[in-house]
């Protein structure tokens, strides 16, 4: 059951934080060594013959315009091609999908799909920049907050949501990053916490928000049919997708759902041949607190309107029905952009292997399910299904 073409059989990443202390040279190269040194029977890199690497705003950090050869030449390995991938907050996750495919394809056996973002090294209205590029007026003085604030709003107007179901989010995932070593915050917080932070866009307070972070996370794919020659736990990639949605706020269906994910969920369990109740647990996109209540209804675990339920009865707590974001999510472990959705798949590859440690959660069924959404108007999504069953 499922694609099962491509296996990764290593993983690494660098603790995410506020890392002043470390260029994204440092950063990248870091997570690399992690990377080749977690193969269990020995790597040798010359064994990779391409590279991707998603980075997603370089250029607004003042790092200037960076392509592949930020990945291979920094890590010794110039020459071997290499594709610089940026697609939004999915960056790092579409960084992992072209890879697969370029190994998918027969050109390459084994491949390096790596991501990394440096965004503390300069004020935040470097990023923030972005509000005022686009059309004069559709788009002035957008943010992110200004963009998924509102679904908060409709989704209380609808369903009946409150603000203390949505800082539950917050507090699961504040308290599984306690056992996260790579998590940016490494302390819980209560529903009253979030409820008494400062405000920064109605209806969301500052813990409900996921904070700006460095880091960096590589991972290795190969063949399926030569994964014993590395591991004897390789974990497969199952099923990939990619969904889009349009470019501006006022031309989406719906407040309530973000059409990009249920797009890119439905071409992922296909390929995968499986459903929702089938996964054992998921790293899903929680930049803000109402986004991973939403991302619950579109990834199929509950019906619309249920997702406020799901928190509240204690359903995708790291022991519950399924969990979600037992590292912590972008909340807590934090979200730099180009390293965010691979340092997902780098998490359910050590939950695959039961290798988590105090976090690990129950394997069942046998797979994992990584979620991202974002670019402008929330119109861009990957999810991929990751499966330690061969078949």
């Amino acid at each position: 059951m499922g694609w099962n073409k491509v296996a990764m059989v290593g993983a690494g990443m660098i603790p995410f934080g506020e890392l002043f202390d470390k260029g994204w040279e440092v950063m990248l190269e870091e997570a690399y060594l992690n990377c080749i040194s977690s193969v269990d029977k020995g790597f040798d890199p010359q064994d990779i013959k391409a590279g991707w690497v998603g980075t997603a705003r370089p250029e607004l950090h003042g790092q200037g315009a960076q392509g592949g050869n930020s990945l291979m030449g920094q890590i010794g390995l110039a020459g071997v091609p290499c594709t610089r991938v940026e697609n939004g907050c999915p960056t790092g996750a579409d960084a992992i999908r072209n890879a697969a495919f370029g190994v998918a394809s027969g050109v390459y056996d084994v491949v390096l799909a790596a991501g990394y973002e440096k965004m503390r090294d300069a004020p935040t209205t470097g990023l923030l920049g972005i509000a005022v590029q686009g059309h004069p007026l559709l788009t002035l003085g957008e943010t992110a907050m200004t963009m998924f604030a509102p679904k908060a709003i409709r989704y209380m107007h609808e369903y009946g949501l409150t603000k203390e179901q949505m800082a539950m989010v917050a507090v699961k995932n504040r308290k599984n990053g306690v056992l996260d070593p790579y998590a940016q915050f490494r302390f819980e917080i209560t529903v009253e916490d979030v409820l008494k932070s400062l405000p920064v866009c109605d209806p969301l307070n500052l813990l409900d928000c996921c904070p700006q972070t460095d880091g960096a996370a590589c991972v290795l794919l190969c063949r399926a049919d030569i994964a014993d020659k590395y591991t004897d736990k390789p974990v497969y990639i199952a099923g990939l997708g990619c969904g889009t949605d349009y470019y501006y706020q006022h031309e989406v269906d719906s407040f309530t759902s973000y059409a990009a994910t249920v797009r890119s969920a439905k071409e992922a369990y296909t390929m995968a041949g499986i459903g929702p109740r089938d996964i054992d647990l998921a790293e899903i996109h929680d930049c803000f607190t109402i986004t991973e209540i939403i991302d619950y209804e579109d990834l199929g675990f509950c019906d619309r309107g249920e997702g406020k339920n799901l928190i509240e009865k204690g359903e995708t707590e790291r022991t519950g029905r399924i969990p979600c974001n037992a590292s912590g999510g972008l909340i807590c472990k934090g979200h730099p952009l180009g390293a965010t959705g691979v340092s997902q798949c780098v998490e359910l590859y050590w939950h695959l292997r039961e290798e988590a440690g105090e976090r690990q959660v129950e394997i069942k069924n046998g797979y994992g399910l990584q979620h991202n959404v974002g670019g402008r108007a929330i119109g861009n999504s990957v999810v991929i299904i990751l499966s330690r069953n061969k078949n």
